[in-house]
């Protein structure tokens, strides 16, 4: 019962806000003249608990409350009997809310999988399994409000395997579908770690309807430059880890990595890069 105040502010607020939450079908519907709105967004590969998360969450919260974006997209989120849920934990720290989605149900002792953190309470949240299910994969959905406009945020993990090709395109699919059944005409972002470059042929169906926030900032950048595998851990570099906007209706302005460097004590925040991404809502001509 004690989440139950929360959500009636929540539908109170949703109910109140819907007259500005129309859709006119060429973007978000500002007024002319109106500035359009902006968010940021954080993807990161948090590589649970491995090599001094107690060191590494130290140096991740400093950066992420000094940044302040309004979304953190988290993968390889762990729990277990000595370690609190990891996006929690952070999500405490920042003074975020938290979305958690895993193929682990609530009774197991370990439980794996991606998060949303966000600045803004959540309208609406869901998630969704990815075939084929013995890969335990998700996707998750968060809606928030952005100036007044809705925002669909969407996370997920895509199969590790470098021969995997065929079932991230799978999963692909299943996660588009999902957009196509929740996103009710609202722009949507779709951001983690596809374990994929983005001109790889398993993302090819994201090539007419999303923007890679970061190809479209640096289109000339080369693969080291513009690689989220850590180098320290990872000899080859990839750009694996993407924020996908909607196209006509989400337009880039920044994209930069994060946790470029270890800490003072030589410590790294992750094995990947994090990848904060900054974009505003289309204008109705744009």
């Amino acid at each position: 019962m004690s989440h139950l105040p929360r959500l009636v502010a929540r539908l109170l607020l949703y109910a109140a806000l819907l007259p500005a939450m129309a859709w006119a079908g060429t973007g978000p519907g500002s007024r002319a003249g109106e500035a359009t709105p902006e968010f940021s967004v954080v993807t990161l590969n948090l590589d649970h608990d491995r090599d001094d998360w107690p060191r590494r969450r130290v140096q991740i919260v400093e950066t992420l409350r000094r940044l302040q974006p309004d979304a953190i997209a988290l993968q390889e989120v762990l729990q277990h009997e000595d370690l609190p849920n990891q996006a929690a934990w952070l999500a405490r720290e920042l003074g975020y809310e938290s979305h958690f989605v895993t193929t682990d149900p609530p009774s197991h002792k370990r439980r794996h999988g991606s998060a949303l953190l966000t600045r803004d309470p959540l309208l609406e949240q869901g998630e969704t399994l990815l075939h084929p299910l013995e890969d335990h994969r998700t996707a998750g959905f968060a809606r928030v409000l952005v100036g007044g406009h809705p925002l669909n945020l969407y996370f997920t993990h895509l199969h590790w395997a470098p021969d995997g090709a065929a079932t991230r395109a799978q999963q692909l699919s299943d996660l588009l579908a999902y957009v196509d059944a929740t996103a009710t005409g609202a722009p949507s972002v779709i951001a983690g770690h596809f374990n994929a470059d983005v001109a790889a042929p398993e993302l090819a169906a994201l090539q007419e309807r999303w923007e890679d926030a970061w190809t479209a900032l640096h289109p000339t950048a080369g693969v080291e430059e513009s690689s989220t595998l850590n180098p320290a851990y990872f000899a080859v570099p990839a750009s694996v880890d993407h924020v996908f906007l909607e196209r006509g209706h989400l337009l880039p302005l920044a994209a930069k990595l994060l946790f470029t460097a270890p800490d003072a004590e030589g410590v790294w925040a992750s094995d990947h890069r994090g990848l904060l991404v900054r974009f505003r809502f289309a204008g109705p001509a744009e």
